[in-house]
């Protein structure tokens, strides 16, 4: 994971109106509370607004690396909204109170309920990132899957070296320009963590509207590149072993690696929390 240092900050861009979710903090990093339906409602209202809004999906390996990162840190306090895609994540909010106000909001399952949700808006959708005609795929399948949906556009990038603190080139704002002509409401970027929050948080307040998602490997998803774990593996966070198993060379130092670390050094913060409220609960001597 490459540092993200030098990053353009982007101001906050959330409401005030008190229906922005809770947030908390796991290592030191931001994840708000919020489970899928009231994310989708939630983004549905911003699509409306205009914005632009960013929306970040953080897991459990990825949130480890976060972690060791200020910069990135610092992306996400200024991000619009940060989702618990990792399993963990949840029940680290609910062991701290939070019950059934939050839920798992996997990038995939994000781009299936806004979908949906904007049959009923018109709300338009620009699918950028993939490997070469991933997006246009996705894009294909999702219209036959939610007859009606109104694709603005579709671009995948070609590779290029991931460097947060260079401006854009000529190619890069001509993609800007692409996306800003489209009117797309919802931009979907799936370009790999961290690339894709650092775009969209150098992006999005270039072009001035929309609602941006990094959503990473849902690209893979949705276009069929990559199958996607059933139903009873995700029902009970194991869809981690799934897409090790698919992809266990590129994956491995993931799963085997940073979420053991996570797991640890995630449960020594909540010890540390939970020994925190035993003694200023505890009388104190004269």
């Amino acid at each position: 994971m490459h540092s993200a240092r030098h990053l353009e900050m982007p101001t906050p861009q959330g409401g005030t109106d008190g229906t922005l979710p809770g947030r908390m903090h796991i290592l030191g990093v931001r994840v708000d509370v919020i489970d899928l339906p009231r994310a989708t409602s939630l983004l549905s209202r911003w699509a409306e607004e205009g914005g632009p809004h960013s929306v970040f999906v953080r897991d459990a390996p990825s949130l480890m690396l976060i972690s060791r990162d200020e910069p990135l840190q610092r992306l996400h306090e200024h991000a619009s909204l940060v989702v618990p895609d990792g399993t963990p994540l949840v029940w680290i909010g609910r062991l701290r109170g939070f019950g059934g106000e939050i839920g798992r909001v996997a990038g995939a399952d994000l781009v299936d309920a806004v979908c949906a949700a904007s049959l009923e808006t018109g709300r338009t959708h620009f699918f950028y990132g993939g490997k070469p005609g991933v997006a246009g795929e996705m894009a294909h399948r999702l219209e036959a899957r939610y007859p009606g949906l109104r694709v603005a556009g579709v671009h995948s990038p070609p590779m290029r070296a991931f460097d947060p603190a260079a401006s854009f080139d000529t190619d890069g704002l001509a993609e800007l320009d692409l996306i800003r002509k489209s009117g797309a409401d919802f931009v979907w970027v799936g370009i790999s963590s961290p690339k894709q929050e650092a775009w969209i948080s150098r992006a999005a307040p270039r072009i001035g509207q929309g609602v941006f998602l990094g959503v990473g490997a849902a690209f893979d998803f949705h276009s069929g590149t990559i199958r996607r774990a059933p139903p009873w593996m995700r029902d009970h966070g194991l869809e981690w072993l799934h897409r090790l198993a698919s992809e266990p060379g590129r994956l491995w130092r993931r799963y085997l690696l940073l979420a053991p670390q996570f797991l640890m050094a995630a449960a020594a913060e909540e010890m540390g929390r939970a020994i925190r409220r035993i003694r200023a609960k505890a009388p104190t001597g004269k």
